[in-house]
């Protein structure tokens, strides 16, 4: 245990597991962003073919895994976890759409962190030896969050400059013990965080100072500095909370030149009127589970610090005046 714990908050993997094969789904507006190309499958059809936005939700959901599951060349039965979570009621879209895969299973929730805390736990239960293979898996719908989180559809509410808006988007992550890479070489379990936000519609403020202590707690625990790293991608601060992050490091005499966000990336801020950038579980899956890694295959980016970052919200505690607490799970992925 000496060997791999870091630190107060993180752990390095002596065995790194591979990223063995990982695949992203999104809908017609995320197709429409800059990322096109990065995507594995792009619907025009948000409903995706089915009668609902929560089973439109499910089905982009079951596509991610299989597609991932054919480039790891892993069969889903040979699957041995997979650790998954979503943003509708206890984790819904989920368990009903993965029931019919028959896998052990780990349902978990991190809001938009949900996939660097599922992909956290996947490498450290193969680091482990508890398993030889585990997929990690999100997603999450504009529709089905709106509905959650917000208002109607049909209400046609005025959003704030501070909003973001949540990705129609799902990413999956095979590892596996050994394999080609890149690996996951480090894990950095964040604190909640709640410096007493309470609008729901300025998530980014509230997540900053998560994704200030978790990097901080990385950097201090593994000891180096920003530029030992070729990219520092948080998700999903977006712009205002991208800016918010930049200025509680530079109150550290830190400047994080390589910083970029999930949340500020997948979409063109000024055509597609987004307003403060992307959030949901989905936006930071599919931006990782396409662009970055395809570049880090490609060998143009060589160590990359993933760090998803969740707002710990619910309409209940939005509507009792709750302040809104936040995480921020790390994880150190490199090519070798």
């Amino acid at each position: 245990m000496e060997l791999k714990r870091l630190g107060s908050q993180t752990v390095r993997l002596i065995c790194p597991p591979a990223i063995e094969g990982y695949a992203s789904v999104v809908g017609k507006k995320e197709g429409e962003g800059p990322l096109r190309a990065s995507f594995d499958y792009i619907n025009e059809d948000t409903t995706f073919g089915e009668s609902s936005w929560e089973k439109a939700e499910m089905h982009m959901q079951k596509d991610a895994l299989i597609r991932a599951s054919a480039k790891a060349k892993i069969p889903l039965d040979d699957i041995q976890y997979i650790l998954a979570g979503d943003l509708v009621n206890q984790c819904i879209i989920t368990s009903f759409g993965l029931r019919d895969f028959g896998r052990p299973f780990f349902g978990i929730y991190g809001a938009c962190s949900t996939m660097a805390q599922g992909l956290s736990l996947a490498a450290m239960l193969i680091d482990g030896g508890f398993a030889e293979n585990a997929a990690a898996l999100t997603s999450s719908h504009f529709c089905s969050a709106e509905r959650q989180f917000r208002l109607p559809l049909e209400y046609g509410g005025q959003r704030p400059p501070t909003a973001q808006w949540t990705a129609t988007a799902s990413g999956c992550v095979i590892l596996r013990a050994e394999g080609e890479g890149p690996y996951v070489t480090h894990v950095t379990t964040g604190r909640i965080v709640d410096m007493g936000v309470k609008d729901a519609n300025n998530m980014g403020a509230a997540m900053a100072p998560a994704a200030h202590d978790t990097i901080k707690a990385f950097l201090s625990d593994t000891g180096t500095k920003p530029s030992d790293y070729d990219m520092i991608v948080t998700g999903d601060l977006g712009f205002v909370g991208r800016d918010l992050l930049h200025e509680l490091f530079a109150r550290d005499g830190v400047k994080l030149s390589n910083l970029e966000d999930c949340g500020a990336l997948i979409y063109d801020r000024e055509s597609q009127d987004v307003h403060a950038g992307a959030s949901g579980c989905g936006c930071s899956a599919a931006v990782l589970c396409g662009h970055l890694l395809n570049n880090m295959r490609a060998g143009r980016i060589k160590k990359l610090v993933f760090a998803g970052t969740g707002a710990l919200l619910s309409p209940v505690s939005t509507q009792q005046s709750e302040s809104i607490p936040s995480i921020c799970h790390a994880v150190c992925i490199e090519c070798r």
